[in-house]
């Protein structure tokens, strides 16, 4: 038995955000919701709650003095014992204090048809005494086209983070031996015609082997709705490639070329992290704005 510690929710300046989770265990702890005086405190309540069945506890916590932080925001932590497997996909509903699952309340399962519908936005949630979490939300759909030096470093890099990676190559011997396991190998001989697949909202990178790929795949993407499109290379050949789209009836005003921290070096692994540094930054602008709009 294991307790599952996950910021419910949170105001103001916090150092994690709300989905945050990690895991207290007899002999250790599985990864962070800050540290400092915050996540000391969750843990040692987790840790009384070790072999206690179905036990669950909601702590509000405000990070000002009392708590010795400075952060000056407030956190809603959900402790809770875990002893089987939960859901990898879809939603994990349960109310926040202890004992048997009863029947959910008419709000929750209004809240959770509207997620589902698409009417609400998938993001962990309180309801009338419920916590709501979406086990696959918050992650961005992120495709990668390229099994090359810089590919492997870029879903080296990728692990652990908000991402869902779908890794596209034209052949298997293309990828390494072992894939790490938060990618998705796809192969596809034809790696524009995969485009089509994609999530309207998913983040394209392409950095193949060949410039004709690269361009098919860039004129994929920008025929069709997406969230972001990024092409590895030089000034020389944006250039030509924005001249070659254009020819071929398709804007290329939303390419990004090129792409990565040019200050960083040209190191493969220097690209990756460069990279991945303005995923992470356009992922949180486009949080920031659905707040805004909420």
């Amino acid at each position: 038995m294991s307790v599952r510690i996950v910021i419910a929710e949170h105001v103001g300046s916090t150092p994690r955000g709300a989905g945050t989770v990690m895991w207290v265990h007899d002999d250790g702890q599985i990864g962070t919701i800050g540290g400092g005086a915050l996540e000391y405190r969750a843990v040692a309540a987790a840790r009384r709650m070790l072999g206690k069945p179905q036990a669950r506890e909601l702590l509000n916590i405000p990070l000002g003095p009392s708590l010795g932080q400075c952060c000056g925001g407030a956190v809603k932590i959900l402790l809770e014992t875990v002893e089987g497997a939960l859901p990898d996909d879809g939603f994990y509903v349960r109310p926040v204090t202890s004992g048997p699952v009863p029947d959910m309340p008419l709000a929750v399962r209004k809240t959770l048809r509207e997620m589902r519908s698409g009417a609400l936005p998938p993001e962990i949630r309180l309801v009338d005494g419920w916590l709501i979490e979406p086990m696959q939300a918050g992650k961005t759909p992120l495709w990668i086209y390229g099994a090359g030096h810089v590919g492997r470093a870029l879903v080296t890099v990728l692990a652990g983070l908000p991402f869902a990676v779908t890794w596209i190559d034209t052949a298997h011997e293309r990828f390494p031996e072992t894939v790490p396991n938060h990618a998705d190998m796809l192969v596809a001989g034809d790696p524009a015609w995969a485009v089509r697949h994609a999530p309207d909202d998913a983040v394209h990178i392409v950095l193949t082997y060949s410039h004709a790929l690269d361009l098919d795949i860039c004129r994929a993407v920008l025929s069709r709705r997406f969230g972001h499109l990024g092409l590895i290379g030089s000034d020389t050949k944006r250039t030509r490639f924005i001249r070659r789209l254009r020819e071929s009836g398709v804007d290329p005003a939303r390419m990004e070329c090129p792409i990565g921290e040019r200050s960083l070096g040209k190191e493969p692994m220097a690209i990756a992290v460069g990279v991945v540094a303005g995923l992470l930054r356009q992922r949180v602008a486009t949080e920031h704005k659905r707040e805004a709009s909420a």
